[in-house]
């Protein structure tokens, strides 16, 4: 029986916004007979690689491991196909098919995760250990002297940080922002998980790449440096342009890269909780016209449907009973009719759920009314995230999801709570539908400014990400998937920035 080479497998997981490693190991309960004649050697393969060859067994335990970058905002396949190796056979395809198992990559990293898969409907198992390592490393650059690569200008520099792979290959780990015209750029200061960087090794070798950005995608090569996170505390690193260096004798540099600071910290474990907050107000129109926003069409969707599906896809991974806490806001609710800004779309407090089957089934039952306050609810969740820090349990982090139509009608209050919010581990996301005026929201996203109470107290952190569903919608539904996942890119890349900000504080 021929070997096959050998293949490292660690699932790689953000799972609570920071990195695990989880180990996986395969193993199938007895699986059919086969004809007498053929000795039995399955084999499972993945789209990354093959395991080992567990010869004449119908229960093989698969031992090989593989690595994949898991993305937690993207909705990832992983296909697992099993085959009887024939050892003449030289091509995939001439081994005898089995059967195939196709999931997220999400719900591996469960305890025990069992699958079945078809032709044989026989039963697999992976079970997972799990290897964690909680450092995050922050980074503040700047650069000086780069060179002038724009003929009517400078140069719009940005960096690149690459870390080496085991096959000595070098994989992307992070890109700044673009600096326009500037040949002493100063970057903003960013966080990613030290396992990312340089796979939780201080001595490990990382490449720094500073390009020219243009806008037709050729952007121009300034220069590079390789270095350690051993060595990258307050020091200035020459930028070099390997061919600038070979062609010219009194070449120095194309300039430097200075690291203004960097910290690595350790994060202690985070349990996420994800609450859903649905405008109600009449603004969005009687659900029963198509004309509405709430309307759900033939197809069983609308924008508010799509917005939290959006979110669902993924967090339904790491939840057990596949639920979140959705409230309403703006509605009046029977039997009074008075209006309330925060009950739950299920009329059941204790136990508020998000699900479509909830969300429909009080559509009949309340009264689009309004004004469009977000402040009760963003009390409500900051409640809960207050709570949460006089536990001595795993660290809780809280992200609220509101979902609206309009302008807001209560500025100076929302305001007044968002700041106070900021001091809690809680961040907020909006998600505007249909057409209407949105800058409040930008406004309370905080990139342009630090947002400031009705007092004028600073927010201590930007914990607001608003999101235009506008921008995603008109595409055809072949396309959906592609459309949540660039929705929940934009989500989840704002929650793990505040949250790596609430960690540093």
């Amino acid at each position: 029986m021929k070997n096959i080479s050998k293949f490292l497998l660690i699932f790689c997981h953000l799972v609570h916004f920071y990195l695990l490693y989880i180990r996986c190991f395969i193993h199938f309960k007895p699986l059919p007979s086969i004809p007498v004649f053929l000795k039995f050697a399955p084999v499972c393969c993945l789209q990354l690689g093959r395991t080992e060859t567990a010869v004449n067994n119908l229960n093989p335990v698969f031992g090989k491991k593989f690595q994949v970058d898991y993305h937690f905002e993207e909705i990832q396949k992983l296909r697992f196909a099993m085959f009887d190796e024939d050892k003449c056979a030289s091509q995939l395809y001439e081994h005898d098919f089995l059967g195939e198992f196709i999931c997220n990559l999400g719900v591996v990293w469960l305890p025990h995760f069992s699958f079945k898969y078809s032709v044989t409907a026989e039963e697999g198992q992976i079970t997972a250990q799990e290897l964690s390592d909680n450092r995050i490393i922050t980074l503040n650059l700047s650069g000086r002297k780069l060179d002038k690569k724009d003929f009517f200008g400078k140069s719009d520099p940005y960096l690149e940080f690459h870390k080496q792979g085991e096959d000595g290959k070098w994989m992307l780990v992070h890109r700044t922002e673009v600096i326009k015209n500037t040949l002493d750029p100063s970057w903003k200061s960013f966080t990613v998980p030290l396992i990312s960087l340089c796979n939780g090794d201080v001595h490990r070798s990382i490449k720094v790449l500073c390009y020219d950005y243009d806008n037709d995608g050729g952007h121009d090569f300034i220069g590079e440096f390789q270095t350690t996170v051993a060595k990258m505390s307050e020091v200035e690193f020459d930028c070099i342009n390997p061919k600038k260096q070979k062609k010219k004798k009194n070449y120095k540099n194309s300039g430097f890269i200075i690291v203004k600071s960097c910290k690595v910290l350790l994060l202690q474990y985070l349990v996420l909780f994800l609450q859903v907050g649905i405008d109600f107000t009449a603004s969005n129109g009687n659900p029963r016209e198509p004309s509405s926003l709430h309307y759900i069409n033939p197809l069983g969707s609308n924008e508010y449907l799509a917005a939290i599906l959006a979110v669902g896809q993924i967090i339904q991974d790491y939840d057990t009973d596949k639920m979140f806490p959705a409230l309403g806001f703006g509605a009046q609710l029977p039997p009074e009719w008075k209006v309330s800004h925060e009950f739950a779309i299920n009329f059941n407090p204790p136990t508020p759920s998000a699900q479509v089957s909830a969300y429909s089934a009080c559509l009949p039952h309340i009264r689009f009314y309004g004004p469009t306050n977000f402040a009760p609810i963003i009390n409500h969740v900051a409640r809960f995230a207050a709570q949460a820090l006089q536990q001595e349990k795993a660290a809780q982090y809280f992200n609220l999801l509101i979902i609206t139509d309009g302008v807001i009608s209560d500025m100076d209050e929302t305001r007044d709570a968002i700041v106070q919010a900021s001091k809690l581990p809680m961040s907020i996301i909006i998600i505007g539908v249909g057409n209407a005026d949105f800058a409040a929201m930008e406004f309370l996203d905080g990139d342009a400014s630090v947002l400031r109470s009705s007092t004028g107290e600073e927010a201590v952190r930007d914990i607001v990400q608003f999101v235009p569903f506008r921008d995603f919608r008109n595409v055809s539904p072949v396309h959906w998937f592609f459309i949540t996942n660039r929705i929940q890119s934009k989500k989840m890349v704002s929650g793990q920035s505040s949250y790596w900000q609430y960690m540093r504080q």
